[in-house]
């Protein structure tokens, strides 16, 4: 695997990230400049690079997507950033708001034979603190069938598995509101003025969640 900047790999990433949010799994060059807090002229600089070295489909004014080496190298960066949020929340005990920053610098560690070893000795994870699934060392993905809460139905009951908004502000507000992964709810009630659900713990605490929040929680 040829070697990358870790700005180079920023924008991989971003962009696999981008691209899998999207229902078309394209992505513009405004949605990228907007993932990593830059400018649109800074952002077309990169791409013609990355497509240079094949790891992106781009054709100026046209949509953007990852190639199939593009792709690969998305998800060797995101198994490494996911598994070291994972050490870092299991054995150094960050809290799941906090691991986020630390593996960002982390994640850009070359060594294939640390990160299998990390893998090792944290049991084979597929799941990081936030739910987010682990690749393997093969690249493949575990499945989920996990929903959206705001798509739940009336008195069934969930598990909290993942959730979609990783900022550090929404993390701290699911700790407010009592709420962590593997967390147990009911939901009892959908407000249809705002779509806003009161869920019940199993404590029997009832929480009322606004459908924003419902929409960046997953269950199962």
């Amino acid at each position: 695997m040829q070697q990358l900047t870790f700005t180079e790999e920023n924008y991989v990433k971003a962009i696999y990230s981008v691209q899998h949010k999207n229902e078309t799994g394209e992505v513009s060059v405004n949605e990228i400049a907007e993932r990593l807090n830059t400018r649109p002229a800074t952002v077309t600089d990169m791409l013609r690079k990355l497509s240079e070295k094949e790891l992106i489909n781009y054709e100026k004014y046209k949509k953007i997507t990852l190639t199939e080496s593009g792709s690969t190298v998305a998800l060797m960066i995101l198994r490494k950033h996911r598994l070291w949020e994972t050490f870092l929340c299991d054995k150094l005990n960050f809290s799941w708001d906090e691991v986020h920053e630390v593996a960002e610098q982390l994640e850009h560690i070359r060594s294939p034979k640390l990160i299998d070893r990390l893998d090792a000795f944290l049991d084979y994870p597929k799941f990081d603190p936030h739910g987010d699934p682990i690749p393997n060392a093969n690249g493949e993905l575990p499945a989920s069938k996990a929903t959206l809460l705001s798509e739940s139905k009336l008195n069934d009951k969930y598990k909290v598995v993942a959730v979609n908004d990783t900022s550090t502000a929404f993390l701290q507000q699911m700790e407010r509101y009592g709420l962590n992964i593997g967390s147990e709810i009911t939901v009892t009630e959908r407000m249809p003025y705002d779509n806003s659900l009161l869920i019940r713990n199993k404590n029997g605490d009832e929480i009322q969640l606004s459908e924003k929040i419902a929409e960046n929680i997953l269950v199962v």
